[in-house]
């Protein structure tokens, strides 16, 4: 089956995170994605941890794609790139702002070259704006969101999320307008710049603490495991693990009272509605602990979901990658890496009825596909780009 974005051929000029996760998912609907890489390499080669000496990391989120090296300020090199420009529909880059222009590869210049060429950047900041200039990391773009203020025990110092959610989502933002870009040259033959920031991206992940703030101008608190819209609904400590309860729907929360043996909470002023639950959320949560504590995960799973109560325990890794629903849905996937053998990676997410993405390739060895580039400048010879 063809991917959806069969045929499609784009150049990744991009590294660590941010901007190969937006290549990836192209690369995973099926677009053809040549990694371009400086003789040195993208830097994430060298993130443990390795197998056979290539970086996990890197391998998962640049798979799918064939890779060249080229040194952008060698002429030689830097024809073979221009070359590759004249046949391929997107550019990613991830440089800070003003880095393309410099090296003669700008906005202007690769319009110029190939008008119907999509460009999508990504920076730490935004390509305007006074912070501009500034080099951002998914630490710092964390903090300078709002995330990091609103995340932890309540009376805890600031919190870094282990996901590297301002990466992660730049890159989902940048897949979406590189997608808009390229139907909207379907319309008028014209590729365009799109841009993002790390910052941007997270900011606008903070969809409740924004509407509270622009509803009463006060500071979003911190509310450990509660949350700021809904009661209850968090992590209860069950009597051999840890259990997630989705209660705050009205018929939720009325049958969860029965359950535990106090229908007349259903009914108490203070409970009686979603709202008055958030406002008093510790008091109905306490409740609720108290007997969720002295039955098992297993036990209360099977309870709740005879009820229809969303709920879900809490899983480690290793139970999350042999769930039998993960398994279901295909998200592990095994793929042949040139080096490191067969290897397990992370599945597709989107599923479509005609033209499904999958991983039909390992992310390259560094120069893997240079000869193969070179001698085809980037056209794909077969579907698929294989």
């Amino acid at each position: 089956m063809a991917g959806a974005l069969d045929g499609l051929v784009v150049l990744d000029l991009t590294t660590h995170l941010s901007g190969p996760f937006c290549g990836m998912q192209l690369g995973d609907l099926g677009a053809d994605v040549i990694k371009i890489e400086s003789p040195q390499g993208d830097s994430m080669r060298g993130a443990p941890p390795f197998v056979e000496g290539e970086g996990a990391p890197f391998m998962l989120w640049n798979r799918n794609k064939r890779g060249i090296q080229l040194d952008l300020k060698d002429p030689a090199d830097l024809k073979v790139f221009w070359e590759l420009v004249d046949d391929a529909d997107v550019v990613l880059e991830n440089f800070r702002p003003g880095v393309m222009k410099r090296l003669g590869l700008g906005w202007d210049a690769l319009h110029a070259r190939n008008p119907r060429l999509v460009l999508g950047s990504i920076s730490g900041f935004g390509q305007t704006g006074p912070y501009a200039s500034r080099g951002g990391f998914d630490l710092m773009i964390q903090a300078m969101s709002g995330l990091m203020s609103v995340t932890g025990p309540k009376d805890g110092p600031p919190y870094r999320i282990p996901l590297a959610i301002s990466d992660v989502g730049a890159g989902l933002y940048l897949t979406v307008g590189v997608l808009a870009a390229l139907q909207a040259r379907q319309k008028t033959g014209e590729g365009q710049w799109v841009e993002t920031s790390l910052l941007e991206a997270t900011v606008s992940l903070g969809v409740y603490e924004a509407a509270n703030y622009f509803a009463n101008g006060k500071r979003p608190e911190k509310l450990g495991q509660a949350h700021r819209g809904s009661s209850p609904y968090q992590v209860f400590q069950t009597a051999d693990g840890w259990l997630t309860i989705g209660g705050a729907q009205q018929n939720f929360f009325r049958k969860l009272c029965a359950m535990i043996g106090q229908p007349e909470l259903a009914d108490d002023p203070r409970f009686k509605t979603n709202a008055e639950r958030v406002r008093n959320n510790e008091l109905i949560v306490g409740l609720l602990q108290k007997e969720v504590a002295k039955r098992s995960t297993a036990d209360w799973m099977t309870a709740l979901e005879a009820e229809g109560i969303p709920a879900g325990p809490v899983l480690h890794h290793d139970e999350v990658f042999a769930d039998p629903q993960i398994l279901a849905r295909g998200m592990v996937a095994e793929v042949e890496h040139a080096k490191a053998g067969r290897q397990k990676t992370l599945g597709v997410p989107l599923k479509m009825s005609a033209t499904q993405g999958g991983v039909r390739r390992a992310a390259p060895t560094l120069g893997q596909h240079d000869d193969e580039i070179r001698r085809t400048k980037g056209r794909v010879k077969t579907k698929g780009g294989k």
